[in-house]
């Protein structure tokens, strides 16, 4: 029996038989639908459950990945070995308490901005157009049109790797761009609370309208990816650089540079992560010789080529 199994076989004690897969395809669970397989996916849907499996995985010494919608997420062809835990609709739960939003992990950030605009909530219109969990999104520290999680996260519940129950707030989130204390201390995030302000909801739709119209006519939302695919330089803009460097439309097998926004690294169809990759650095390549400005991937690389 491998350890697969056997692990499967201690999992079935106290998560159904759907919470968990076995070699499971990474492409059918990132946004970039691109990925080797995973040696065991799980799905929990509560606290008490990650402390369980964390408790698991470190008594047989494995890793464990944590994902949350994966966007954001190139997955190498390889796959990740180890267990992979992604927080998905069962981790899910948004509540209101005044002006407190507390959401579960795995909430879709789109639905909890939706969920602040239906109780007249304001503070999180930003994240309307943004493809991925409430936890991912703190992980990143997750930004678009001027706003950013940093302005209102309030609270963190996590489990830390030794399966105890932590909570984070302030300074001790170390939120800066596309950066979080959780990218260094190995949490799995569990549930955040939101401290937004009271608006009229005309407004909050208003402007949330105006960013969903904005993304869909300047992003590549027809084909899959992980999102903006590298960091903003200071004092450039990676799309722009890229684009006046004459790469939109540059192929790499599957993979391709948006004809729509050249900061959007594509899966044009059947790409693997070693195209991506490939293609990656040659637009690193060329806008350094061209600019000497030096792009740094946004997109998050893991797994096994």
């Amino acid at each position: 029996m491998s350890w697969q199994e056997e692990l499967a076989a201690e999992l079935k004690t106290f998560l159904r038989a759907e919470q968990f897969i076995l070699n499971a395809p990474m492409s059918e669970h990132t946004t970039f639908k691109i990925g080797g397989a995973a040696d065991l996916l799980i799905f929990p849907s509560t606290t008490d459950e990650v402390i369980s499996i964390f408790k698991l995985t470190s008594e047989r010494g494995l890793d464990c990945t944590i994902l949350g919608n994966g966007s954001n997420v190139l997955v190498l062809d390889g796959g990740i070995r180890g267990v992979v835990m992604k927080f998905n609709g069962e981790f899910s739960t948004i509540k209101r308490d005044g002006r407190r939003l507390i959401a579960g992990a795995g909430a879709k950030l789109k639905d909890v901005s939706e969920f602040a605009a239906d109780n007249g909530l304001s503070g999180l219109e930003f994240a309307i157009g943004i493809p991925g969990s409430i936890g991912g999104a703190i992980f990143m520290n997750a930004g678009a049109y001027g706003g950013e999680m940093k302005n209102v996260v309030s609270v963190v519940r996590a489990v830390s790797r030794d399966g105890r129950m932590v909570e984070l707030r302030g300074n001790e989130l170390d939120l800066g761009y596309r950066r979080s204390v959780f990218q260094s201390n190995g949490h799995a995030i569990c549930e955040v609370e939101l401290e937004l302000d009271e608006g009229d909801v005309a407004l909050i739709r208003s402007a949330m309208d105006d960013f969903t119209q904005r993304r869909q006519s300047k992003q590549p939302l027809e084909y899959p990816s992980a999102g903006s695919t590298f960091k903003r330089p200071k004092g450039h803009f990676a799309g722009t650089l890229i684009d006046q460097t004459g790469l939109k439309g540059l192929r790499v097998g599957g993979a391709m540079v948006s004809e729509k926004h050249a900061g959007f690294v594509v899966n044009a169809g059947g790409a693997t992560a070693a195209d991506v990759l490939k293609l990656i650095e040659e637009v690193k390549r060329r806008v350094f010789e061209t600019y000497a400005v030096k792009l740094s991937p946004e997109v998050r690389i893991i797994g096994e080529e």
